[in-house]
């Protein structure tokens, strides 16, 4: 008897945000101790975003993840020892080693001993990590994965740099994926170009005990956007060419939170209604590798995505990386 073809479902997704909630107005009266000057009308014409949310200080991004797991392995309704892959996307691990995954793995008590490692792709991550579990799960190394994007980027941003301490706030958001007979995870496409790798980064690195270069995150605003709006359209349209559909055929569109403009841009390059694409960036602000995962979530969970329908979800990040899937829920 022929063997049926294995695929990959989302079962379940969970997210967090910390609940230090701080709005354009307090961030500019921060701001202003520093002599930087702000307000809410210029970050909400640049960008969309109204509020962010901060970590503490003392709570790291395991934490976040661990808050948005449980949620995810909830509403899966699933056995955490079931849990045979763990991959973490984010750029602002707990340590330098082990893995976040590893830590995350450590905190849900698995004792299943399947693979947990982090994917850094920044703002893509998400992506990568996704169409990373799909290939284990399709490949048969897996039955059911744990995805997370989870980012404490507010430990990295430089609060004299106005143009970029606004736009990233910190959260993490999760979901299950499990081995299914019924095609989920209908196509990825994943790409990078390192000789951009200057328009975004944190170029530091820790020797001798002490960080070498910078900590802080910095970034060529308009570099980036007039890259990822070309990117985002040509991937979306790669991924939903490998899926066999078209654009009109997608039910939502859930892109990285980056830039309510940048959004914007690419749903006309795709021709696809606003009224299509998730938006969370006016709340969450850019949360990284977080970003689709929390939008997924509020949008499934508010019931707005339903079995059944077609999500393409999209990123771009630092590296240059840039990806995409459609996935049918």
């Amino acid at each position: 008897m022929a063997q049926s073809t294995l695929y990959s479902r989302v079962a379940g997704t969970g997210s967090y945000l910390p609940p230090d909630r701080v709005t354009n107005q307090e961030l500019a009266e921060r701001l202003a101790k520093n002599g930087i000057e702000t307000s809410d009308e210029w970050i909400v014409a640049r960008t969309g975003i109204h509020a962010r949310h901060f970590a503490e200080p003392d709570v790291p991004t395991s934490e976040l993840a661990l808050i948005a797991s449980r949620r995810a392995i909830e509403a899966a309704d699933i056995d955490p020892q079931s849990i045979d892959l763990i991959i973490v996307a984010t750029s602002t691990p707990d340590y330098v080693f082990p893995s976040t995954a590893c830590l995350l793995q450590s905190k849900l008590g698995i004792k299943s001993h399947g693979a947990a490692f982090d994917v850094q792709a920044v703002c893509s991550g998400f992506a990568y990590a996704l169409a990373t579990a799909d290939s284990f799960i399709r490949g048969g190394q897996a039955r059911t994965a744990l995805i997370v994007g989870a980012e404490t980027f507010s430990r990295i941003l430089d609060f004299n740099d106005r143009t970029t301490c606004v736009l990233f706030g910190d959260g993490a958001g999760a979901v299950i994926l499990q081995a299914s007979e019924e095609p989920g995870v209908l196509s990825s496409a994943l790409h990078a170009d390192g000789s951009y790798a200057n328009i975004l980064c944190t170029p530091g690195n820790v020797n001798g005990g002490v960080v070498a270069g910078s900590a802080f995150l910095h970034m060529d605003g308009q570099a980036v956007f007039k890259l990822a709006v070309n990117l985002l359209e040509k991937v979306a349209v790669e991924a939903l060419e490998k899926a066999h559909l078209s654009a009109d055929q997608i039910d939502w569109l859930v892109p990285h939170q980056a830039n309510i403009r940048i959004m914007q841009g690419t749903c006309r390059k795709l021709h696809l209604p606003q009224e299509r694409m998730i938006v969370t960036v006016g709340e969450h602000g850019n949360t990284s590798a977080a970003s689709i995962p929390l939008a997924l979530d509020v949008a499934v969970r508010d019931g707005r995505i339903r079995r059944g329908q077609n999500v393409l979800i999209e990123g771009v990040g630092g590296g240059f990386t840039w990806g995409a899937s459609v996935i049918r829920y």
